[in-house]
């Protein structure tokens, strides 16, 4: 995923009747094989730089058993409708990269993308309940790498969690990888 296709995406609800090609189905399912493996997920079938539309659905979708084989012990969360947007969807409101991180004019550029990456990531009817912090960086010691703290808030709605994950992506995309380590909370 590149910070381009996170730019143009947006939560498109109506497709048109045109079948997937046999190349994008093949990309799309060597790419779940991978998250799966790298995740220890069971994602079963996502995709704005292949040219598709898509909008994660957490809690209004309608259950098509032909669609999806849920394992034991496994519990389907939430259903992403894929395919050729009728439009390209809207840019829904994002909150301030104040209200959402402790980022300000002298934090590193690298923060502030990804900051600003995460600001687009969708989640469960828009609701943004996460925050970023950076750690204090004078007390990092040479050679270690700035911590980046992300904290979910709480909502009646819930998905909190997959929304954090899907945020912590994002930012990682525009922050680079390489330039922080996450802050691991036990507890």
């Amino acid at each position: 995923m590149t910070i381009e296709a996170i730019k143009q995406r947006h939560s498109v609800r109506k497709y048109i009747h045109k079948p997937l090609s046999t190349e994008i189905v093949r990309a799309l399912e060597e790419k779940i094989l991978e998250c799966n493996k790298e995740g220890g997920l069971h994602i079963q079938l996502l995709a704005q730089a292949l040219g598709l539309n898509t909008c994660w659905a957490g809690l209004s979708y309608r259950k098509v058993n032909e669609a999806y084989k849920i394992e034991k012990g496994e519990k389907l969360t939430c259903m992403i409708a894929l395919g050729y947007g009728e439009s390209q969807g809207v840019s829904h409101k994002i909150k301030t990269m104040e209200q959402m991180s402790n980022a300000t004019s002298n934090s590193p550029s690298w923060f502030r993308k990804g900051v600003e990456a995460a600001l687009l990531a969708p989640t469960a009817i828009n609701q943004q309940k996460f925050s970023f912090f950076l750690q204090d960086q004078e007390g990092t010691k040479a050679g270690c790498k700035p911590k980046v703290l992300a904290k979910r808030g709480f909502s009646m709605v819930g998905y909190t969690k997959m929304d954090l994950g899907i945020a912590k992506l994002h930012f990682e995309i525009g922050a680079g990888k390489e330039n922080f380590k996450w802050v691991v909370k036990k507890g």
